[in-house]
């Protein structure tokens, strides 16, 4: 039989639904860049989350963002819906989309009764018997769709760089659990060093609710809109900060990156397609040396 892709009419509507964190929301880029490389054709929408809809904001290959409301998909008129979630509330989305194919990776809970076209897994949709990025999981289930294989590309975010009177690194020093937090006076130790030897200044932001008080001998940026976050990421010369949204942002945009990564696997969630240095430690982030760090930085030669 025909690929998915192939039979569906030209001009067809396409909604990816893509909830929950920003980092997920980042990853799915390369999927949508896929998808449209294969059938420019198509008038594709995102299902996003209202906070993250500024992920999609100006990128070519999303021609809408819906919110999550069974009502809003329904009226959309989808020819198909690529659930990308998985949880309960996307799988509501999918019964109310009333698109005639409904897809989603067969491996999530209570897949059959939703999907009439059941994903398999990315190994076996790949190929390859190991773990997975997910970057490369999400691009998985647009080859199984019939796009041509292909190299995944890189994630794509839209903003222009925040004027700057000098060069500078952003530093994200917060994690959504103390447990991903790598010590608060090494972040500082590394920006002692970034702003002394590297002539980089150091700005360090924090999402909302989140305090930078400790920080506030540097530049700080707390709570900001999306858009402001992006401009900033745009122009900066590295990246350092704990995995997060904002590390899959940075490396989006294409600037060195280093990431310390605690309970999370690093195969799963490393930068994408970015010069890039990661820090492991599922023990303790106590256990990541600032030394090591600033070595890193070295090596990573990132310019003022």
């Amino acid at each position: 039989m025909e690929p998915l892709l192939q039979r569906l009419p030209r001009g067809a509507r396409v909604a990816v639904i893509r909830l929950r964190s920003l980092g997920d929301c980042v990853l799915t880029t390369p999927a949508l860049e896929i998808l449209k490389r294969t059938r420019p054709d198509l008038e594709l929408a995102v299902v996003a989350e209202p906070r993250w809809e500024g992920v999609f904001e100006n990128n070519p290959d999303v021609n809408q963002t819906l919110q999550p409301g069974l009502r809003a998909l329904a009226r959309w008129h989808p020819s198909l819906v690529l659930n990308l979630h998985g949880g309960t509330r996307s799988m509501a989305l999918v019964a109310a989309s009333r698109a005639r194919f409904r897809a989603g990776f067969a491996h999530h809970r209570g897949a059959a009764a939703f999907y009439n076209v059941p994903i398999p897994r990315a190994q076996t949709i790949l190929g390859e018997e190991r773990k997975v990025h997910t970057a490369e999981h999400l691009a998985s289930a647009i080859f199984y769709l019939g796009a041509p294989r292909c190299e995944i590309p890189r994630a794509r975010l839209f903003a222009s760089p925040r004027p700057a009177e000098r060069p500078y690194a952003v530093l994200h020093p917060l994690a959504s659990a103390p447990g991903k937090a790598w010590p608060a006076e090494r972040f500082l130790a590394v920006a002692r060093r970034l702003n002394e030897a590297r002539g980089l200044e150091p700005v360090f932001i924090a999402g909302p609710g989140e305090d930078l008080d400790a920080f506030a001998a540097y530049r700080g940026l707390a709570g900001a809109p999306l858009a402001e976050v992006k401009s900033l990421l745009a122009g900066a010369a590295l990246f350092i900060g704990n995995d997060s949204g904002p590390a899959h942002m940075a490396a989006a945009f294409g600037i060195p990156v280093i990431v310390f990564y605690g309970p999370s696997d690093p195969v799963v969630w490393a930068p994408w397609k970015t010069a890039s240095r990661v820090f492991a430690a599922p023990e303790g982030m106590a256990g990541i040396d600032a030394g090591e760090v600033i070595a890193a930085m070295e090596r990573l030669r990132v310019a003022a």
